[in-house]
């Protein structure tokens, strides 16, 4: 069976993640972003990165963030959150995850994570199991941007 490329979910906006604006804190994006992406791995992918801390002692470490602010998000919106995987290797994943409006016609923020691969027993970075690769490896959907400004413009050029 072909593994999704791109992932996608629903999430809401909450109230008291929100400033007196009633826009997402911009904070609080990263998190609605990195749940997103766990639900999603776990969902389409059967990866369950706390089983895996827990029964292996492996699980991911954020290593960088980049996030831009597009459009902002308001309180009780639905919101979509798509998620790729742009690049690995035997250490580290780039994954982009996008927020957009319901309709997915308004592109609200985009962020570049690196995660690094990490052994929690041994306190170091480790390597991605032959399973894991195999799987990142079918999944893996680079974008065509060198760095992570010239994506922001090339995204808002498609004008989602």
């Amino acid at each position: 069976m072909e593994l999704p490329k791109i992932l996608e979910s629903k999430t809401k906006i909450r109230f008291q993640d929100c400033d007196p604006f009633n826009h997402l804190n911009n904070a609080s994006y990263l998190n609605y972003m990195i749940n997103a992406r766990e639900d999603q791995i776990d969902e389409f992918y059967n990866i369950d990165i706390f089983s895996l801390a827990k029964n292996e002692g492996v699980s991911w470490v954020v290593g960088t963030n980049q996030i831009a602010y597009l459009k902002p998000a308001l309180v009780m919106e639905t919101v979509v959150i798509e998620s790729q995987l742009i690049h690995c290797d035997q250490h580290k994943l780039w994954v982009e995850i996008r927020m957009l409006d319901e309709s997915k016609k308004q592109l609200k923020a985009v962020q570049w994570s690196t995660f690094v691969h990490f052994n929690l027993l041994k306190q170091q970075k480790w390597v991605h199991s032959e399973e894991l690769m195999s799987v990142f490896k079918q999944v893996e959907a680079p974008v065509d941007a060198s760095n992570f400004e010239d994506r922001i413009q090339q995204l808002k050029l498609q004008k989602v």
